[in-house]
């Protein structure tokens, strides 16, 4: 008998390879065990050029109104996509939009198999990325210059007071420039989920800027961090023996290549894009990583694979070759959004098979039944023999085995 999910879901399906293994996800690992609504909207590149992105608008809403969604990786457009597609625009990352619109900080911890070797072998403990996933470069206004002039940066009040201007860059040729933005609130909300974090998990925090250069922009942020934490957290932290620390982000960067772990990395936008991946690989895999969005109202999850669509994958799977691409990321992507379902509809059932299909991949790739990528770091050679890899298919039949067995006990 299925499992019951008694309120829907919000998929948002995607892109080449990762779109065809999420697909065979759900129909190896969810449909058969669970009796569960989805609220599904294709978010591939195709339909978000015939909807003029429409959709993607679309599904940051419905996830609002359900509280729970699920997403498939997706392209976003360069030039050369932009040709491929034959779009009429380059639209922005649907990523970026949603969490524009929904607000939230994305939480990117590793998935740690014991056989899996770190890439930094003094990481004997986590790190768990916290990116602020609004505005800043995201939600940038750029503008190509096209010849001499003065770019002016204005601020007109909604009071009618006088207006702000300051000169930016005289240009004496083409150039380019870049305007971006934050707002004092969503830095506020970000700062105390990831305080709200780090003491569920137990964790201390380090919190990264660039205040030194950007005196006033990161400035602001590493202040309403300080003064959140004093106010409203520091006591806490105390209690459990934890701590919070500003650094900047170079001197972060080189700490982490020498740390053991074990901490919450709170981390500005473009900061947290780049270093959630690189904290992946140091655990073995991009494949390896969870990826949660937590807004602000403390109801509305969006859980995601934290990965790419997999392009060089999908090109060989086109040409009928068996693939090998990594699907633990995106299982978890479908665990995480049913486990935050489960605690809103106080369904233990649901937990409980979430929690099981987590553990069933872990055992799978610690018994050695794991994908390539896997493979190469457990085998320590970039061409391992077939016998020690199994295709992306017949890892997801191993990972539905193992469940099975464990549920059964």
């Amino acid at each position: 008998m299925r499992i019951k999910v008694t309120q829907p879901i919000v998929e948002m399906t995607g892109d080449e390879m990762a779109d065809v293994m999420w697909g065979w996800i759900k129909k190896q690992l969810i449909e058969p065990y669970l009796d569960m609504t989805c609220i599904t909207f294709d978010l591939s590149m195709g339909n978000r050029e015939r909807t003029l992105d429409r959709v993607t608008h679309e599904a940051a809403a419905a996830i609002r109104e359900y509280g729970v969604g699920v997403k498939c990786a997706t392209i976003t457009p360069d030039e050369a996509r932009v040709a491929e597609f034959g779009l009429t625009r380059m639209w922005k990352s649907p990523n970026g939009t949603i969490r524009g619109l929904l607000g939230g900080t994305l939480f990117r911890a590793p998935i740690v198999c014991a056989n899996v070797p770190r890439l930094v072998p003094s990481w004997r403990k986590p790190i768990m990325v916290a990116r602020h996933a609004f505005g800043d470069q995201y939600a940038a206004t750029e503008l190509q210059i096209p010849r001499a002039g003065v770019l002016k940066l204005v601020f007109e009040p909604d009071d009618g007071t006088r207006a702000e201007e300051h000169v930016i860059h005289r240009f004496d040729g083409p150039g380019v420039a870049l305007g971006m933005f934050n707002l004092e609130k969503s830095i506020q909300d970000f700062a105390r989920a990831v305080f709200a974090y780090a003491l569920s998990v137990g964790l201390p925090v380090f919190f990264t800027t660039k205040n030194t250069i950007l005196k006033i922009y990161d400035g602001q942020f590493k202040r309403l961090f300080a003064e959140i934490f004093a106010h409203e957290f520091a006591s806490q932290f105390a209690a459990r023996d934890l701590t919070y620390e500003h650094r900047l982000i170079d001197d972060m960067a080189a700490y982490l290549l020498k740390c053991e772990g074990g901490f919450v990395w709170a981390c500005m936008n473009r900061d947290g894009d780049v270093f959630s991946d690189q904290a992946a690989q140091g655990y073995g895999s991009l494949g390896l990583m969870t990826s949660v969005l937590m807004c602000p109202d403390g109801r509305t999850v969006l859980a995601e694979a934290a990965h790419g669509t997999v392009t060089r994958h999908f090109r060989a799977w086109q040409r009928g070759e068996t693939i090998s691409t990594n699907p633990v990321a995106s299982i978890h992507a479908w665990t995480r959004g049913l486990a935050h379902r489960a605690r809103l509809d106080d369904t233990p059932e649901v937990t409980r098979f979430a929690e099981t299909f987590e553990r069933a991949c872990i055992a799978t790739i610690e018994s050695g039944m794991m994908t390539k990528d896997l493979a190469i770091a457990v085998h320590g050679t970039s061409n391992p023999s077939r016998e020690q890899w199994l295709s992306t298919q017949d890892f997801i039949t191993e990972v539905a085995k193992r469940f099975e067995a464990d549920s059964a006990t």
